[in-house]
């Protein structure tokens, strides 16, 4: 079989999801076109546009399917190269832009929004990574054409809706690793998520602050570690002088090596987030399979992998209540660590990638064979 796997914003997550769906289907000959991960608005407008006239070549070869993230506007790369019409579609949602939270001035601009549902209504199957992204998305793509000037049919969300699915990025099997981390202490805390404010750094910083107020000698070492940025949060600075202060500096930022990484992940008791926007968490699934307990808000993908102990309360609109409700889940784990009870982090082995090769062969050989005029 013969695929086209067309990423549009090829950040890390995207590039591991790619170049890992490849590496488990090497009896298929794949061709794989990429994005660097920068100028996100144009991305989402200009990637159709810049392959239909930069790889128009690679675009005209024959091939049996397509597969394209949600960062592809297929709508106007099908408009300029329409032989792609007539491949068997697939279009793979990492996140939605219609769960994205967005700063204030970007709210009156639904022009992202209309882009993920275009590429989504172009494309015969689409996959989700999470059930909380599939419903998001279908429940933001219904109220935005409700607000719009005139009439869509009913038929047009059902349809998307019959053609959803849910296929989780998988975990290799090196992400399943014993947790090493030190009985005696101190607690070790890893935050790992890209060092932006979607992943709430100002909320973690608050959490901690509160803690600390609670517990001022409590024994704690945090690790941050994550994509960084040229620019980023303020947050993080005073989250790294407060960590001094308490001398509960860890390691501080992002570890390239992916074997370092994770012996770091399997050296730490807890994982923590603070996110607004997680379609999955990969992040913490992966140190959850190294052994570490997650601590983690009661919202977005995270009700759907882990059990309610693990999570606490959520309140997006109110970022001190929730940092109140962060530093209590804290401090009950940390005095349990304390008095000498071991930390069981829940298994996810259900995302282990044995569970989820004949799922995604299913997938991808059923669309294949269909036949389009």
């Amino acid at each position: 079989m013969r695929i086209l796997l067309l990423s549009g914003y090829d950040a890390p997550s995207h590039r591991r999801w790619r170049e890992q769906l490849a590496a488990r289907f090497p009896q298929w000959q794949w061709t794989q076109l990429a994005l660097p991960p920068r100028h996100f608005k144009w991305r989402m407008r200009g990637s159709g546009f810049l392959w239909a006239h930069q790889a128009r070549e690679t675009l005209l070869q024959p091939y049996d399917l397509l597969i394209a993230t949600s960062m592809v506007d297929l709508s106007c790369l099908r408009g300029l190269v329409p032989e792609l019409c007539r491949i068997p579609t697939l279009v793979y949602f990492h996140e939605n832009q219609f769960a994205y939270p967005q700063r204030k001035q970007q709210r009156a601009n639904v022009e992202p929004q209309l882009i993920n549902l275009y590429t989504a209504l172009c494309a015969d199957q689409v996959a989700f990574n999470s059930d909380y992204n599939r419903t998001s998305f279908l429940a933001g793509a219904t109220r935005l054409l409700q607000r719009l000037p005139d009439a869509i049919p009913d038929e047009v969300m059902g349809g998307l809706e019959a053609r959803s699915r849910v296929l989780p990025v998988p975990m290799e099997a090196a992400c399943f690793v014993p947790n090493r981390a030190d009985s005696v202490g101190p607690l070790t805390l890893v935050w790992n998520h890209r060092w932006e404010y979607d992943k709430g750094p100002d909320r973690l910083l608050l959490g901690l602050q509160r803690f600390f107020e609670q517990c001022p000698d409590a024994r704690l070492r945090v690790h941050m570690v994550g994509q960084q940025f040229r620019q980023q949060p303020p947050a993080f600075d005073a989250l790294k002088t407060l960590l001094a202060e308490h001398d509960a500096l860890g390691h501080w930022g992002y570890e390239p090596s992916r074997e370092r990484y994770r012996d770091l992940l399997a050296q730490s008791h807890l994982v923590l987030s603070t996110a607004l926007h997680d379609f999955q968490g990969l992040s913490v699934l992966e140190a959850v399979a190294a052994g570490c307990w997650p601590l983690l808000p009661d919202r977005e993908a995270y009700p759907e992998w882990f059990p309610e102990e693990c999570r606490y309360t959520s309140d997006r609109g109110n970022p001190s209540s929730e940092a109140d409700a962060f530093a209590r889940a804290l401090q009950k784990v940390y005095e349990a660590f304390e008095a000498g009870h071991s930390l069981e982090a829940p298994s996810v082995d259900f995302l282990h990638e044995r569970h989820w090769q004949q799922p995604y062969t299913d997938a991808l050989t059923t669309l294949a064979q269909t036949v389009k005029l």
